[in-house]
């Protein structure tokens, strides 16, 4: 029965959010957005949203819903709105014809045909108008938004809601509204001809709505409110490993790494890690699933130790005795019936591999574990790193074996290296195999097993299950026979709030939110939602709250020069460096010290620069620059001429566009066949051996935008294992943010901090390398001392200058300090 009324309460959730959306109007969305703009243009600050701010605690679920839902409809909103913008060079009207309607429950039900609806898909979100309209043609007199319920070849389903306009959240109130009744007779009678454009998928933000409105059902929904650990985990609780597991996990993951998977067999309900860059995030993610999957009940381990003594009955005499031990054991005057059956794997409680070592199980595989495990991240890409990882390397079980477990990836878009053990991939396995037994199951009059009961023994069979965050509200998780024990959920600091409730919905009793607040946040369209605080992780709340958080602390990635500015300026100085690290990440390059683990060029001429009708900037100088530093490094160092060792990153996709564009028509060759240029965000969790950071930034007067948001620093500057190479305008970036002063400044207190001019090429001339070198600096008593910063003009001569304090004449004013709109 409780299975029941989840199901009826998330149905209610639905309608709800539905009913909502759905009686929206379009063009007043549109309006207020502009609206909403143009007083962001003028600094105003929009105070009447009646919205409220995201706290680090919640007294109780209603204020925590009262708090989130506004923000989640916000955030729709934008996402309307963009859907709109994404289109609106290539808007796409469509003509359908209504071929009947049903109404149920308030929501209208119009099936419609059209031949040219081939890119609907199932949660669409689509506009129906009785004429076309866009710049310079006349509004419409009956629009109305409409979901796609169900998608067939001929036919498209919809839902819709023709009651009234909701006007507020708390009473779901209906106010009549013409557009909405002049709509009636059009999705009513058949025959009618509509006009239809896609705005956007609601798929993914309608199952965080029906997570965050079923927040009171969860388990553990108290911690999620107080953002307080329960002081419930006793010894009695913890689990135990086998000792040649332990021995494993010991000699193969370092303290803070230990440390974390033992914060998982204390059976703590939430366990937070943050893996700053380089740390072996995913390292422990396969160490945390070799002991949780392999873990005994502790009580198992000790019960020897806690026999107390029993009452005993009175004395039975010999003949009694011997009744009783000839019913009890009656092997001992025959056959022990035991030994009569063949032993299966996992009977006796532990896990032997099946000499299949590193490749998957079959999903129909007799190993038996305690535990079940859900998997998920809120990307595909960093889903399927760690299914990769499991495939190339396996995961340890109770003797130390390494074997690959029984998987599933569940979801759209895996990559085709994880396809092996991707749920389509299975499902048609298992078709073809039962098809070469079609003909005798026929025979028998035994029914086939279509797809949907293939994928749902497919779930119940494997001992972890991946998933995105949004597909794991999927249907086919409805049809399992059994949940999850455990969640681990991967980038757990990228995701918001809502999002991260989704898997938690499947029901679990220990959950493990893997990530790192000072990276790459959660992508939030609304920037009023964001202003709110509902960019904010439930990962980063619990640790404003003063939630434990076991970090990382050992990095295995970086050159020592480069990890020192963010262990200091975001880790508190907590990071150190891994045996070896300096040595491992020691370049030949290194021998000049502009193209040393960490360099700053200051791109004194710089400017920026707004390509009309884009939100987006760029800078010319630098592309330029930059492409001089490339063709100089591959030149002398043709290693490097590889995507694989090289990238040239940058916070703005214009910058991107531009620096691919001249890569073309300076070398003549792609540029992702040498070099990978992409943005910020599209490096998350990738590294490379050089990385070339292009701020783009410059102005005298102006700020720096979302440049200054530090997360996207921090992952710029921490892609590279020898050398990050920092370009941009020192005097706007210190003006513009204090962690990029600081950089700049950090940058300069090691003598790394280098003024160009130009022509760009004559600072890579060869006298000014070689005056460059680093063994110059030691051997030559003529060339600067250590103590000095390098600046080489125009005409490539060297000249000495106070490290803090540049010359004014060389170089000009710093400008003037001054606002800017962000971007």
């Amino acid at each position: 029965m409780a299975v029941d009324k989840n199901k009826l309460d998330e149905e209610a959730c639905s309608l709800r959010f539905y009913k909502i959306i759905l009686s929206w109007d379009y063009l007043r969305l549109l309006k207020e957005s502009d609206r909403k703009n143009h007083k962001k243009d003028k600094g105003d600050d929009d105070t009447t949203t009646g919205l409220k701010k995201a706290k680090n605690s919640y007294k109780d679920v209603e204020d925590y819903i009262a708090t989130f839902e506004p923000l989640l409809f916000e955030e729709v909103k934008a996402q309307i709105v963009q859907g709109k913008k994404d289109d609106e060079e290539d808007t796409q009207w469509m003509k359908a014809v209504t071929v009947g309607c049903s109404e149920i429950d308030g929501f209208h039900f119009p099936m419609i045909s059209s031949g040219d609806a081939e890119s609907i898909s199932q949660n669409d979100l689509l506009l129906l108008s009785n004429k076309e309209f866009g710049e310079g043609k006349r509004l419409p007199t009956a629009y109305a938004f409409a979901l796609v319920e169900d998608r067939r070849p001929d036919k498209i389903r919809l839902r819709m809601y023709l009651s009234g306009e909701v006007k507020q959240l708390s009473t779901e109130e209906t106010e009549a509204c013409p557009r909405l009744l002049n709509m009636r007779p059009l999705v009513t009678e058949n025959a009618k001809l509509l006009h239809v454009l896609k705005i956007c998928s609601l798929s993914t933000i309608a199952r965080e709505y029906v997570a965050l409105r079923s927040v009171s059902s969860l388990p553990f929904k108290d911690l999620i409110l107080s953002a307080a650990e329960s002081n419930h985990t006793t010894e009695d609780h913890a689990w135990k490993i086998s000792r040649p597991l332990k021995d494993f996990l010991e000699s193969n993951h370092n303290k803070s790494q230990l440390d974390a998977i033992n914060a998982g067999l204390s059976r703590k309900t939430f366990v937070l890690i943050q893996g700053p860059p380089g740390t072996g995030k995913t390292q422990t993610i396969l160490g945390l699933l070799s002991a949780i999957l392999h873990a005994t009940p502790a009580r198992v381990h000790s019960n020897r130790g806690n026999l107390s003594v029993v009452k005993r009955g009175p004395e039975l005499s010999m003949a009694d005795k011997y009744n009783h031990w000839g019913k009890a054991s009656p092997w001992l005057a025959g056959i022990n019936p035991l030994d009569q059956e063949m032993p299966i794997d996992g009977d006796d409680g532990f896990f032997p591999t099946s000499g299949n070592e590193l490749k998957p199980e079959v999903v129909n595989s007799s190993r038996k574990y305690r535990v079940r495990v859900l998997v998920c991240a809120p990307s595909n890409s960093a889903l399927d790193e760690i299914v990769l990882r499991i495939l190339n390397t396996g995961i340890r079980d109770e003797n130390d074996r390494a074997y690959s477990p029984k998987i599933v990836r569940i979801g759209l878009k895996a990559h085709h290296s994880v396809q092996a053990v991707s749920m389509d991939y299975l499902v048609e396995q298992r078709l073809s195999g039962m098809d070469s037994q079609t003909g005798d199951r026929q025979k028998q009059g035994g029914p086939l097993k279509d797809k949907d009961s293939i994928r749902g023994s497919i779930l119940d069979e494997a001992v972890i299950v991946f998933s995105t965050l949004s597909f794991s509200a999927s249907p086919v998780f409805s049809k399992l026979n059994r949940g999850f024990d455990v969640v681990i959920i991967d980038e757990a600091a990228q995701a918001v709030e809502p999002s991260t409730l989704v898997p938690l919905s499947n029901g679990c009793k220990q959950v493990f939110l893997v990530g790192d607040p000072v990276q790459l946040p959660a992508t939030v369209i609304s920037p009023i939602a964001g202003n709110f605080g509902y960019c904010i992780s439930l990962f980063e709340r619990l640790q404003r709250g003063g939630y434990p958080v076991q970090m990382l602390k050992t990095q295995y990635r970086m050159h020592p020069e480069i990890r020192n500015f963010p262990s200091r300026e975001f880790y508190k100085e907590a990071l150190e460096d891994g045996p070896d690290v300096e040595e491992q990440t020691r370049r030949s390059w290194h021998k000049y010290r502009c193209f040393g683990p960490f360099c700053f060029f200051d791109i004194h001429e710089g400017k920026e620069s707004q390509p009309s009708g884009s939100g987006s900037w760029q800078n010319v100088d630098e592309v330029e620059f930059v492409l001089a530093m490339y063709h100089k490094l591959v030149s002398r160092y043709p290693e490097l001429k590889s995507s694989s060792r090289l990238a040239i990153i940058s916070p703005y996709r214009h910058q991107v566009k531009l620096l691919r564009q001249k890569f073309r028509e300076t070398f003549g060759v792609e540029s992702d066949k040498v070099v990978d240029i992409n943005t910020v965000d599209g490096f998350q969790g990738r590294e490379k051996d050089v990385a070339i950071f292009s701020c783009v930034r410059a102005s005298k007067d102006k700020g720096i935008g979302f440049v200054a948001d530090f997360r996207r620093m921090n992952v710029g500057i921490t892609r590279a294992r020898s050398s990050v190479l920092v370009v941009g305008s020192a005097s706007t970036l210190r003006r513009g943010d204090k962690h990029w002063q600081n950089l700049v400044d950090s940058a300069e207190q090691r003598n790394a901090l280098y003024k160009v001019s130009k022509p760009y090429d004559e600072f890579f001339s060869q006298e000014n390398l070689t005056l460059m070198e680093v063994e110059a600096m030691h051997d030559k008593p003529e060339a600067p001392p250590e103590d000095m910063d390098v600046e080489v003009p125009v005409d490539g001569t060297v000249v000495e200058a106070d490290p803090v304090q540049p010359e004014e004449n060389d170089w000009g004013d710093a400008g003037e300090d001054g606002g800017y709109d962000e971007d």
